[in-house]
């Protein structure tokens, strides 16, 4: 329990907030539906609902209900008039709330996702007055969404609602003049707070600490969305878990991985479980390797200083892609419910073997001339260390120990500056036992091999790889691609991930956010095999600028029988 809480518990409404089981969804205004949380889902079932009784428009999956004119009950209408939501984006002068956290709250309230009665704080060190920061927000706002004709109009309505606040980030009278800002927009109704720390994980405590103290609310919920990295290893990660606790609990705590609020990753569960074509052959039965691949187009571009305390490792293998394995391992849930489902993710991670060094290979790019323009290595940029060791690229071979997965190889593949930028997900399965059409493929059997893909990112779309007779008189087999492409099929923009993370947190849904026991059953996967390269100081293999990589991934890939799938696609 936590000695400290953000959440007042003097109050009957503040303790159905800080009950899971109680907990209702966010007040929209005053005229909107409430329901009891009964399950991760409950928010589309009071879409249905209020589509039903009020004709809402539903428009990107999100109802827009500040235009309802029906309601339950007046003890409900009461309660949605009277409450409040402030949004205070800590660190709100970087790179990370400008470029996404503040186009994601805009692109919402476009959608009529958020609140009627809503306000957005920024708090950083820089010294900047309301308008500077409008000014420096509204460059980074964009009209994306369908284009629609009173784009502008609503920009101006989301900037007035935008303020900010000069403070240190481990002053408690600065969060305390906060505090008071966020009141005189409250103007004394129901006041739930949402803090995004978009800041290094260094002051995330700090920071916590003075909201807590200072600015938390006293009569609703308040909520913390925290960034990655959650530490380095297992006993920093494990240090930052419990000091955050000092002061929140589980329940208001969203450790955020973009990865997961991603279309394709969303869709994982769905294209599994609702469809009985792939259920039963998701196992060792018929999967013969799972591809776990990502890749960046360019360096680290000035940002060496950040990304050399971390790696690619950390930066990418023990969050993103250990999260979608996750998600693509794990047993059935009893339900949609959010706990049920992140309990059967860190069933897997806890019946996975941890990684040692013989099953991974580390890249570092160098610099190369291509064309006539030359690049720089990852030791060119002024902020990295000459001597560096850090990985920018990482090759690694995992497999889960239940009766499921038991022999089948996880690859994960991260890097930067390749020659694509992509993330995707492929699914190779076995080959046909007795192929009667084994010599039209000559001893390259991997060319018969039916293969799912997964492609995350960019021009998402899922395709199923299947051998085909050529039209003609003669028996000549061609492997074809049933192909889902959501630019085709979706015409609409898909939402930023941020954007459904964002509204996720809003609502209290925590799905796609990671819990405390499955955080620290990722970092046991890979703290053993971190530390061991640090120890060894193990050199990387150098690669060039804009290539695919080490030749090491390949080998490693052979050591168990596998080819790379997205060399198919050179």
């Amino acid at each position: 329990m936590a000695t400290h809480t953000m959440i007042a518990h003097s109050s009957s409404s503040a303790l159905a907030a800080s009950s899971p089981l109680k907990e209702t969804l966010p007040l929209f205004t005053t005229r909107s539906l409430t329901f009891p949380r009964k399950s991760s889902f409950s928010r589309f079932r009071l879409r249905f609902f209020a589509e039903k009784l009020s004709q809402l428009d539903s428009s990107n999956g999100c109802a827009s209900l500040q235009d309802s004119g029906e309601h339950l009950t007046e003890e409900h209408d009461t309660k949605e008039e009277s409450s409040t939501l402030s949004i205070t984006v800590v660190g709100a002068s970087g790179d990370l709330a400008k470029k996404k956290i503040f186009p994601a709250l805009f692109a919402l309230f476009y959608e009529g996702c958020l609140p009627q009665d809503f306000s957005v704080f920024g708090y950083a060190r820089t010294k900047l007055t309301h308008e500077e920061l409008r000014v420096m927000i509204s460059r980074t706002l964009t009209c994306r969404i369908d284009q629609r004709e009173n784009c502008v109009d609503k920009m101006d309505q989301f900037l007035k609602r935008c303020f900010y606040h000069s403070g240190q980030y481990n002053s408690e009278d600065d969060f305390a003049e906060l505090n008071t800002k966020l009141k005189e927009k409250e103007e004394g109704k129901l006041s739930n707070r949402l803090y995004y720390l978009s800041i290094p994980p260094n002051i995330f405590v700090d920071v916590v600490r003075c909201a807590s103290l200072r600015a938390s609310s006293v009569n609703g919920w308040t909520r913390v969305i925290v960034e990655k990295p959650f530490g380095r290893d297992s006993e920093s990660s494990g240090e930052l878990t419990r000091c955050l606790k000092q002061y929140l609990t589980e329940e208001q705590i969203f450790r955020i991985d973009h990865y997961l609020g991603k279309e394709l990753v969303e869709n994982l569960s769905v294209l599994r479980f609702s469809n009985l074509v792939f259920e039963p052959l998701w196992s060792r039965n018929y999967i013969r390797n799972v591809q776990l691949i990502f890749s960046e187009d360019f360096g680290t571009e000035g940002r060496g200083g950040y990304f050399d305390q971390y790696g690619i490792i950390r930066d990418i293998m023990q969050n993103h892609l250990l999260q979608i394995l996750a998600l693509f391992a794990m047993e059935t849930p009893v339900s949609l419910d959010a706990e049920d489902i992140r309990s059967e993710k860190v069933k897997v991670l806890r019946s996975m073997k941890p990684l040692l060094l013989q099953d991974m290979i580390v890249g570092q790019y160098k610099g190369h001339s291509k064309g006539g323009k030359a690049y720089p290595g990852y030791t060119d940029d002024p902020t990295v260390p000459k001597n560096s060791l850090t990985p920018t690229f990482a090759a690694a071979a995992m497999f889960i120990n239940n009766a499921r997965w038991d022999g089948v190889p996880f690859l994960m593949k991260a890097g930067k500056a390749l020659h694509t930028r992509g993330a995707e997900i492929r699914v190779q399965f076995r080959h046909v036992p007795g192929n009667l059409y084994k010599k039209n493929f000559a001893t390259d059997l991997d060319k018969a091999t039916n293969e799912l893909v997964i492609r995350v990112q960019p021009d998402e779309g899922i395709y199923l790889r299947i051998n085909n007779k050529v039209p003609g008189l003669g028996m000549r087999l061609d492997r074809s691609d049933l192909n889902l492409l959501y630019r085709s099929r979706y015409p609409r923009e898909i939402p930023d991930a941020y954007e459904r993370l964002l509204l996720d947190a809003i609502e209290g849904e925590r799905r796609l956010f990671i819990r405390s026991d499955e955080l620290d059953a990722a970092w046991d996967l890979f703290t053993p095999a971190l530390k061991e390269l640090e120890q060894k100081k193990i050199v990387p293999e150098l690669y060039p600028y804009g290539s695919r990589g080490p030749v090491g991934a390949h080998y490693l890939a052979s050591k168990y029988n596998v080819r790379w799938g997205d060399l198919e696609d050179a």
